[in-house]
Parts: structure tokens; sequence; C-alpha cells
């Protein structure tokens, strides 16, 4: 999880601050220590889903950051846009580094060797990483599409470009929501 706020800052800002001190804090060793406490404080269910979708958002995140700039470094398009290669690019790399972020999370946590390991991070968090991606991606399209369709596309080189990216991450947070409820309710991904 040390990872994963900071990342979580990039695209909720002030809010992912406020929620590590509040509830990502809390779980840290050190914490428990000052605190003479052996278990953190128990969360409410929505700061437990909160926690998990920020697990896998941030694996999305650091995945469309690297894919943007690579595709637009690579100059990559189809019909004037790069969208698709967007897509491909952003979701690989969703998937690789959000099922290694969740690996380095259910594993010690189960006793799991790495095989069994991998393969219960791909069940815990393709499905949310999807889902997190479908929200992103609508919103990429409507930005691509509808308010700024070609020739004025938006590039990463912007910084307009990346605000928006931060909407869209949100609104991807937002449609991960039920599936991280679903995964977490079935003992599929672990509540953190």
């Amino acid at each position: 999880m040390e990872a994963v706020w900071p990342v979580t800052a990039l695209y909720f800002g002030p809010l992912a601050i406020w929620a590590y001190w509040r509830f990502g804090r809390t779980t840290s060793p050190a914490w428990l220590k000052q605190n003479e406490l052996e278990q953190p404080p128990e969360k409410p269910g929505w700061a437990t889903i909160a926690v998990g979708v920020s697990h896998c958002g941030a694996g999305c995140t650091l995945g469309d950051i690297l894919a943007e700039f690579a595709v637009f470094g690579l100059g990559v398009t189809i019909a004037g846009t790069a969208l698709p290669y967007e897509y491909i690019g952003d979701y690989l790399l969703a998937v690789l580094l959000g099922v290694g972020f969740q690996y380095f999370a259910i594993a010690p946590m189960r006793g799991l060797g790495v095989r069994d390991g991998l393969r219960a991070a791909v069940k815990a968090d393709v499905l949310s990483l999807t889902a997190f991606e479908v929200g992103l991606f609508a919103w990429m399209a409507l930005m691509t599409f509808v308010f700024y369709p070609a020739p004025h596309h938006l590039h990463p080189n912007s910084p307009v470009y990346w605000f928006l990216m931060q909407i869209g991450m949100i609104t991807g947070f937002a449609t991960a929501w039920p599936a991280n409820i679903w995964l977490i309710r079935r003992g599929i991904k672990e509540s953190m």
C-alpha cells in the first residue's frame, strides 16, 4: 500500500491525502506501535471498498501514464487518433502493474507461493481493473470524439490532457466500485 497512496493522490489529490491519514496510516506497523495497538482500528465498509479500488486504481494509473507517453512518443495513430493504441497499451500495462500490486498484497497475507499468489492476484484484480479502465476509456472517448475532436485532439504534452485524465481516473474509480464490493464480499479480494 505504500506505493498506492501517492499514486492515488495523482488523481484524487487532497481527498487521497485525507484518506491516507484517516485509513491508510492506521495500518502501518509504526502507527500501531506508537498507539500501542495490535490490530488497526475497524474501517467503515465504504472505506474498505475505497482502499480496494485505490489498490487496483494504482496499477491502472501507472499503466495509463506510461502507455500514454509511449503511444505519444511513438506517434502511432489510426484515422488521426491514437485512442485505439492508448486503450491497448493502457489496459496491458494496467493488468501487468495491477496484478503485480495485488500479488504483493495477497501472497504475503495468505502465505502463498509465486504460482498460487499470481493466480489469486489475477482473480482479485482483473475484474476490478477492467471496470476501472471501462470508466476511464469511456471518458477518454468523450474527450477524443465529443469535446476535443480532430484536429484539436489533446495530447500528453498538455496540462489540460492530464487534468482531464484525472477526471477519467476518478470516473474509473466510480465504475470499479461495484466490482470491488463483489470481490471483497466473496473473499476473492483481500479487505485492506
